[in-house]
């Protein structure tokens, strides 16, 4: 390999083995293993977000998971740019480093960069912030559709931080969202293998299904609980927290809540394949596939 550095990228959707999978990489190539899991960098969330057991944390080194409140947001912006401090010193000791996580903009935001933005303008977040409160997700998607169509098409519709950064950008800049997400790649001191896993629309599902159960098993409910008071967070307007936030208010049965959390759960690990569709460079496995993938990987590594 020469002095060249490799970052090896685990996509997928949720549920489809990337954190068994990474493991095993890091393993194979005696190196550590960076999360870009947008929920799992919170220390308050656990079983919600399926935070790897302490097994797999202890398997291999894990950076970027619990290492901070989720009263702390970390934007993507700022993943980049403390991920790129960490791979500087990472490589020191490795020529191998495994990113592995299901946050597509975050992936891409490591790897190609990300766009320049405004900062944050808080008095226009805290007015978004209200008018979501006050008038639920649906004020947001309306207003990002009147300020951009284009990034309306493209946005996680559910996901209100990025509906609120979108809407605060072209606020901001008075121009749209998607015409400011142009810029060419970044130079990155390392080459990118991407691996991509898709278990097939069946075994996903069925997946997610079991993943749902197992977390209500394993005290999901009591966890959601005790973050009632921060659940205007933007990291717990997600999938699972969102919906057992719903029950305790009264809006639905523990039942109802939890099968909507695994429809919501399939819907947005279609919405991921979606996202990661998009980057030919991804090459696709199944997840059983382990010595193939190890195999192509090497082949990568050799160039």
């Amino acid at each position: 390999m020469a002095n060249t550095k490799y970052l090896i990228a685990v996509v997928g959707p949720t549920a489809s083995g990337k954190t068994a999978l990474a493991i095993k990489l890091a393993q194979r190539f005696n190196t550590a293993i960076i999360s870009a899991d947008s929920r799992q960098f919170y220390s308050e969330l656990i079983v919600g977000v399926a935070r790897p057991s302490k097994e797999e944390l202890g398997a291999a080194p894990h950076y970027f998971i619990a290492d901070r409140s989720v009263k702390n947001l970390l934007t993507a912006g700022q993943f980049e740019k403390e991920a790129l401090t960490l791979l500087d010193e990472l490589y020191k000791e490795h020529d191998v480093v495994i990113v592995c996580g299901g946050s597509g903009l975050f992936i891409n935001t490591l790897v190609y960069g990300a766009d320049p933005m405004p900062e944050a303008d808080e008095e226009l977040r805290l007015s978004l912030q209200q008018h979501f409160d006050e008038k639920g997700i649906e004020y947001l998607q309306e207003e990002l559709l009147r300020l951009d169509p284009e990034y309306y098409k493209q946005v996680d519709k559910q996901n209100p931080l990025r509906l609120m950064r979108a809407i605060e950008v072209c606020t901001v800049t008075g121009q749209p969202y998607s015409a400011q997400r142009k810029s060419e790649k970044k130079e990155r001191p390392f080459k990118t293998v991407f691996i991509g896993l898709d278990p097939g629309r069946e075994e996903l599902y069925n997946n997610i299904n079991l993943r749902v159960d197992r977390m209500m098993k394993d005290g999901f409910l009591a966890e959601a609980h005790s973050l009632v008071q921060w659940k205007e967070i933007a990291a717990l307007q997600t999938v699972g927290y969102r919906e057992l936030f719903d029950y305790f208010e009264g809006h639905d049965t523990i039942a109802t809540a939890v099968e909507l959390i695994k429809r919501n759960s399939r819907r947005y690990a279609k919405r991921q394949m979606t996202w990661f569709n998009r980057n030919e460079e991804i090459k696709w496995f199944n997840p059983a596939d382990v010595k193939e993938i190890i195999s192509y990987t090497e082949q990568q590594l050799s160039l």
